[in-house]
């Protein structure tokens, strides 16, 4: 039930991003969430995507260096208190938090999302599903 995050490693230089975004526009990859972190020399933008094995496929045919990792998607209510509510789950199941970040959905909808890298997403997602908290699939990401 997890979702494939695409983490693409990209020299920290002007348009750097561009390229690999014009690479996804071109196409019709829709990016559905997206998070950029930077050291000096590299960033790694992670990508949640409509379609992530066409994704990772078009990047690394365009000489990017990309990898998938399995990572929870979950919807939470966009209002307070909502990630905290979530995170009393998170806590109660002991299931520890490697990074994270989030993306909205429509305002119709009322809702968020977030998305969690943990140590073992098999595991967590068996303790956090059976805690009633509901992990999104790839078909949900892809509908959104």
């Amino acid at each position: 039930m997890s979702v494939q995050q695409i983490s693409v490693f990209l020299e920290n230089k002007p348009g750097t991003l561009k390229k690999m975004t014009g690479v996804l526009a071109a196409n019709s990859i829709d990016m559905r969430a997206t998070s950029l972190a930077e050291t000096k020399d590299f960033g790694i933008a992670r990508l949640i995507v409509d379609d992530a094995i066409s994704a990772i496929n078009t990047l690394k045919e365009n000489d990017f260096v990309a990898s998938l990792t399995p990572v929870l998607a979950i919807e939470i209510p966009d209002e307070a208190g909502g990630l905290d509510k979530l995170l009393d789950k998170f806590t109660d199941e002991s299931v520890n938090i490697e990074y994270m970040y989030a993306f909205s959905g429509s305002k119709s909808a009322n809702n968020a999302y977030m998305i969690f890298r943990v140590a073992d997403t098999k595991a967590a997602e068996a303790r956090l599903t059976s805690a009633g908290v509901k992990i999104l699939t790839q078909e949900d990401i892809a509908s959104i």
